[in-house]
């Protein structure tokens, strides 16, 4: 195998050895009919990797279908891969062969497989299994000879644990993965990548190339790229077109660079935004030990009243019983318990009070209460009584009898 020939064929750019191998995975697995799972972030150039494997395949003479999934609406998903019969939904103004029914002796390459919706991931891994299917709206089983490529720029196996894609049908997809590595991994390419974009911009728009000095390729080289390739080629094409100058320096780079900061290079730099960090991170800490001091002192002063007669307590302040209140109102109440002569009044502060007389909460008291009012109303007659307290006269028997009422 001649790698350097596929990328000629291709057009691939860049000599990584990590693109290398995968270059070489895709070919290897070609003349095989097993189902291969291309794993790579958006904009990586998984695209071309299916195109290599059914063009070093048998199936080189047969068809090649590529479908985007997440392009394609749930709703009429189905019907563009398997095809449907006239009349089987609102529109199917006639009988319409799918995908899989196309591409038969061939290969389709499925892009974003992962957005495809539960029931049509069964019908796939149907064909994966038999290579059987049925068309919308039909009951006839059809057969088809495909060889199915797929990709995603998403982590599957988090998928699996949320129930969005099924597991058996990602072993069965996944019987040889070919991983494309993202631009930031192959550092060495970028700087090539970028001087053929700029060579194919500079011959479509018949003007000079543009070339950078030595800092502006260094902040080329260190970026992350999220967007891959995809990203360096849209920037070289702008840059391209927008700058009069074409020699372009790292402060001319920088503006073409989305939420670009010295943070995102490997390089170690002390920059203001690390002493600012430091500065904010000791006005947490201060906070947090102030936090603790006044903790500190609730604690001692909620012992103090617990384990001494209230006539023994020496508060130091209003402020700090304030304090107990607003963090944490049950010990208030414990504190207040064993202070009578102590109360809260509506604008928080503690003043001296009368004595408090507690009423009782409990709902058995005031059943019994009610049922006495209420026979006491209607001169002992239960099924007044009854009727206003909204029970059954044979309840309030029962409730007269279990509280012992005269």
């Amino acid at each position: 195998m001649d790698i350097q020939s596929i990328k000629r064929r291709f057009g691939i750019i860049g000599n990584s050895p990590v693109l290398n191998r995968a270059i070489e995975v895709a070919y290897r697995v070609a003349p095989t009919d097993l189902s291969v799972l291309i794993l790579g972030e958006s904009g990586a150039g998984k695209e071309v990797f299916p195109q290599i494997i059914h063009q070093y395949s048998a199936r080189k003479h047969g068809p090649y279908i590529a479908v985007n999934c997440g392009a394609i609406p749930e709703g009429t998903i189905d019907s563009e891969l398997f095809g449907h019969e006239k009349g089987s939904f609102t529109g199917a103004h006639e009988k319409r062969s799918g995908y899989f029914e196309v591409a038969d002796n061939g290969s389709i390459f499925l892009d974003e497989v992962s957005e495809l919706p539960l029931s049509t991931q069964v019908r796939l891994l149907r064909v994966l299994e038999t290579g059987e299917f049925l068309k919308v709206g039909s009951s006839k089983v059809l057969k088809t000879n495909v060889r199915i490529i797929a990709a995603t720029n998403v982590d599957i196996i988090k998928l699996l644990g949320k129930g969005k894609f099924r597991e058996d049908l990602y072993y069965r997809l996944n019987t040889v993965p070919v991983y494309i590595p993202p631009l930031r991994d192959r550092k060495e390419d970028i700087l090539i990548l970028f001087r053929k974009f700029s060579m194919d911009f500079a011959e479509r728009y018949r003007m000079p190339e543009i070339i950078l000095d030595e800092e502006a390729r260094q902040m080329l080289i260190q970026y992350s790229w999220p967007g891959n390739i995809r990203q360096l080629k849209n920037i070289t094409e702008q840059i391209s077109i927008i700058e009069k100058n074409r020699e372009i320096d790292a402060g001319v780079l920088r503006k073409y660079l989305p939420d670009y900061s010295e943070e995102k290079l490997p390089a170690l730099i002390n920059s203001a935004f690390d002493k600012s960090f430091a500065s904010e991170r000791e006005i947490l800490y201060k906070i947090l030990f102030d936090m603790k001091s006044d903790i500190t002192d609730l604690k001692k002063l909620v012992h103090e009243i617990i384990e001494k007669s209230p006539h023994d307590i020496n508060i130091e302040s209003d402020h700090l019983m304030d304090k107990l209140y607003s963090s944490d109102e049950a010990a208030y109440d414990k504190v207040a318990s064993r202070l009578p002569d102590l109360k809260r009044d509506n604008s928080s502060h503690i003043e001296d009070t009368e004595e408090i007389i507690e009423e009782s909460l409990s709902l058995q008291d005031k059943e019994m209460e009610l049922i006495r009012k209420a026979l006491e109303k209607y001169g002992g007659r239960r099924k007044m009584a009854a009727s206003e307290l909204g029970i059954s006269e044979r309840t309030l028997y029962r409730k007269i009898k279990q509280y012992n009422i005269d």
